[in-house]
């Protein structure tokens, strides 16, 4: 009897212990969340409303470039002279061009750029102006107007000296006005030794020539 109820009792004591047990592994979640944990901070993060890149092009497009910087041209004429010696001789020159590159050697050589392109210019205007020829042979060996002229011809041109060949290229830069010319619209020009007595508006005097319009 006495071993029975001693049974009993270790029977009854592995009961308890085993119920303890149980209970102890079920409420393992809960107990966790009463110890205190470091939990890292993340910062927080926020959206904008607007796109901060540029888009990706679509297919078949191509991508959008950056932002193009202007930049000041490499070189830029800033005086008739530099102009003068960016023209070229030309291989072949037409009668007409030839009578205007005369006109400013035999009238100009020994003068400043300035004064040669003046000259040019003159013939030039008075070319496109319905009170002359209408060419430049034909202004240049119009009755009377320029001493150098001998009938229907000019003098020897020295066609190897620098002289000729600035005319030529102050011949080309009149015809394509490249340059303003410091005598504007003048038709008429003559030497400042003499006073003819013209009644025509004065531009003004660029070294040896007095021009008109």
């Amino acid at each position: 009897m006495r071993s029975k109820v001693q049974w009993a009792s270790a029977m009854a004591l592995a009961a308890t212990v085993f119920t303890a047990l149980f209970s102890a592994q079920g409420s393992g979640a809960a107990a966790s969340e009463m110890i205190p944990t470091l939990v890292e901070q993340k910062p927080k993060v926020e959206f904008v409303s607007q796109p901060v890149v540029q888009p990706l092009a679509k297919e078949g497009e191509e991508a959008p470039a950056e932002e193009a910087v202007e930049t000041a041209p490499e070189s830029e004429v800033t005086t008739l002279a530099q102009l003068v010696s960016e023209q070229s001789m030309p291989g072949k020159m037409s009668r007409q061009m030839r009578c205007l590159a005369g006109a400013i050697y035999f009238e100009a050589r020994g003068e400043t750029l300035e004064g040669q392109l003046a000259v040019g210019r003159v013939i030039v205007n008075r070319a496109a102006s319905d009170r002359f020829p209408d060419s430049y042979c034909g202004v240049v060996y119009q009755r009377s107007q320029f001493s150098f002229v001998r009938g229907r011809s000019m003098p020897t041109i020295h066609e190897h000296s620098n002289s000729w060949r600035r005319a030529v290229a102050i011949a080309q830069i009149a015809q394509a006005d490249s340059w303003v010319s410091p005598a504007k619209g003048a038709l008429f020009f003559h030497a400042a030794r003499v006073s003819p007595k013209w009644r025509l508006t004065r531009v003004g005097r660029i070294d040896n020539h007095i021009f008109y319009r």
